[in-house]
């Protein structure tokens, strides 16, 4: 029985101008339910990143991009070697990026009534219509035209780099990539409005999106590096093709994935990250924890602890 017993649990003590890195270190050790994965996740994350021989990659939805979870998004993509996200995330990271206000609001809305009024709700944020869509049109056309007149055909990473590199809001996610030369893969490109704009900007031209190019880029990442790592917010495509790349490496060697999915309807984004050592996706004897909760509680914490 004894071998089972972990460390003593220790009371929690707070204090006025408590910095949130010691907070996340005293949950480490009050042994307590999400907290002390959140503990376990800080600390997987500050190794990681601290491993010279480690490819590491961040993966999240678009969702929490509409959130200020944005700024720290941005700030922490530099330490990373590869970002895979959605396209909404583009979305609304250049949306916001070129103007476009976002709000607080409620769950609770009359969303008859928001959609009369244009005003798309995204969880407890509100989105004027010409705040995304319009400015997103407005945006991206001039540069479509600009890009295809320097050539007819480019990955999917090459052309958000290009919109990354004419953005000027530092709160952005796709512009301090592009600074900082970090990648950012998006595997499901036409799924937003990003794509809709590519889509119809292609329409009656020869203009290609190399998605494969994309793919090969992944590979070198993968084979190039001794060790590999990830910090994934959220399920779905972005973090099925981070764990789907690393299958082929033998699995990933630290892993941190926050959630707020159940296990039980058999999902992906439920998939605790045990399942994904069934699978050599993640390696039996890798540094890895699940973590279940917000996103945008848990992830600022989580940075706190592992980085200040």
């Amino acid at each position: 029985m004894a071998s089972v017993l972990g460390k003593p649990v220790e009371d929690m003590r707070l204090g006025k101008g408590m910095a949130a890195s010691e907070l996340v270190r005293q949950m480490g050790n009050a042994g307590g339910f999400t907290a002390k994965h959140l503990a376990q996740g800080a600390d997987i994350v500050r190794g990681m990143l601290g491993d010279a021989d480690s490819a590491n990659f961040l993966s999240f939805p678009a969702c929490i991009v509409s959130t200020g979870l944005r700024g720290a998004l941005a700030e922490i993509v530099p330490k990373f070697d590869a970002v895979i996200t959605t396209c909404g995330t583009l979305d609304h990271d250049l949306a916001r990026a070129w103007g476009g206000t976002y709000y607080g609001g409620r769950f609770e809305l009359d969303d008859e009534k928001l959609h009369r009024e244009g005003i798309y709700r995204l969880g407890n944020i509100l989105i004027p219509g010409r705040n995304y869509g319009q400015t997103l049109e407005k945006g991206m056309q001039p540069v479509l035209k600009e890009l295809y007149s320097q050539k007819k055909s480019w990955g999917g990473r090459e052309l958000i780099h290009e919109f990354g590199k004419r953005v000027k809001d530092k709160g952005s996610v796709v512009g301090q990539a592009a600074k900082h030369g970090v990648p950012i893969y998006v595997p499901g490109f036409f799924d937003g409005a990003f794509g809709a704009n590519l889509f119809a900007f292609a329409e009656g031209t020869d203009c290609k999106l190399d998605l494969l190019k994309d793919e090969h880029e992944l590979s070198d990442i993968i084979f190039d590096a001794k060790r590999t790592g990830a910090l994934m917010v959220g399920g779905g495509i972005s973090k099925h093709h981070v764990i789907w790349w690393n299958q082929y490496k033998g699995g990933l060697d630290y892993a941190v994935y926050i959630t707020t999915a159940s296990q039980y309807d058999g999902s992906l984004s439920g998939a605790r990250l045990t399942e994904a050592v069934s699978w050599g996706k993640v390696k039996e004897k890798a540094k890895y924890v699940t973590v279940d909760g917000d996103a945008t509680v848990l992830l600022p914490l989580m940075l706190a602890g592992a980085l200040y």
